[in-house]
């Protein structure tokens, strides 16, 4: 890749189930071949259930929660589309907090198909440019966007750069446009703190990317020093398993 996001954290924020698989899995690519690091976010610890349109596809290790998430250790948020994903993210009052939490914080915010509904939600595309699955364009002119049917949609108007695109089709524009306008924190993307951290899911889909070695020895111990230190300190006030390890127990990698 052209572009260097070596450094650069970015959350993909999902509902347990309904996103659609190409939507997740091909933008999680893109940031990790350009040296990024992708985090899957969810508001249920475990696995997320994706779909390929209105069947049901794989299933992948959440990172971490949205409750627990801290927006400041991001420097740019994806926002994957399916019908049912952003219906069940937009009525969360985490999920919405922590979208909108990039907008006021300056950092890009990436939104493909029907995943502008949770933007909405959180009154963030006021007076911004956007485009979406056609069946969301008068919700978002409603909230007071400029929605227009483009392939993708770069939009630097506001306090924030949000790229959008309309459906799986536009995913070449789309993840192009993500690996272009997002920036590691050395470049002055974003002021978060360090760490690392990895995502897995149950099943290894095609054309995902994974690599099977560094799966194995991701799942096997953290890379987050914070989640790593919380991990220690469960074990020892007690011994028992944590949340992370039980999420990841027989997962394999997105990587």
């Amino acid at each position: 890749m052209a572009h260097d996001l070596a450094g650069t954290r970015v959350a993909f924020l999902v509902a347990p189930e309904g996103v659609e698989q190409a939507e997740l899995t091909r933008p999680w690519d893109a940031v990790r071949d350009a040296g990024g690091e992708p985090v899957l976010v969810s508001t249920q610890p475990g696995q997320i259930q994706a779909y390929d349109h209105l069947d049901r596809a794989d299933q992948f290790g959440v990172d971490i929660t949205v409750e627990a998430a801290d927006p400041a250790d991001f420097d740019a948020l994806v926002l994957p589309g399916g019908v049912a994903n952003p219906d069940q993210l937009r009525t969360r009052p985490d999920a919405v907090r922590f979208s909108r939490a990039f907008f006021d914080a300056g950092r890009p915010v990436a939104v493909i198909c029907h995943g502008p509904w949770t933007l909405v939600e959180a009154d963030a595309v006021r007076g911004r440019r956007i485009t979406s699955w056609p069946s969301v364009r008068t919700d978002l002119r409603n909230a007071g966007a400029d929605w227009v049917d483009e392939e993708v949609v770069v939009d630097d108007s506001g306090p924030n750069t949000l790229i959008s695109s309309r459906r799986p089709d536009d995913l070449e524009a789309f993840c192009a446009a993500i690996v272009t306008h997002v920036r590691p924190a050395r470049d002055g993307g974003s002021t978060r703190s360090g760490g690392s951290t990895r995502s897995g899911g149950t099943t290894r889909p095609a054309g995902a990317g994974l690599r099977d070695g560094e799966a194995a020895r991701q799942v096997a111990g953290q890379t987050s020093a914070d989640r790593r230190a919380a991990d220690v300190l469960a074990r020892e006030s007690g011994g028992a398993t944590t949340d992370i390890e039980a999420a990841r127990a027989g997962a394999d990698d997105l990587r």
